[in-house]
């Protein structure tokens, strides 16, 4: 069994508040949801505005799926015009 977590820091730039940060997480949260089978979490800089860091974990039992679906997760988040990546770490247990 492959368990592949992928993480996300990302910057929100433009955003003023929490109620903000927290509308343009679950939006992308979501989006990874409902395309792929995999979990998200919001794992870092709960209290910063303009910060966040997300994880997406996948399970399977072929590495080979398990980095092409973290691909395709890694091209939504490119895809949202709403964040910068800073820096994206992979790791596959």
């Amino acid at each position: 069994m492959i368990i592949g977590v992928r993480t996300f820091d990302l910057y929100i730039p433009g955003c003023r508040s929490l109620k903000e940060k927290r509308f343009v997480v679950k939006s992308l949260r979501d989006k990874i949801r409902s395309r792929f089978n995999v979990s998200v979490a919001e794992v870092d800089h709960h209290d910063l505005w303009q910060r966040v860091k997300i994880a997406v974990v996948v399970v399977n039992t072929s590495a080979d799926y398990t980095n092409g679906l973290l691909d395709k997760v890694l091209q939504i988040v490119e895809s949202e015009r709403r964040v910068n990546i800073i820096e994206i770490q992979t790791e596959l247990l």
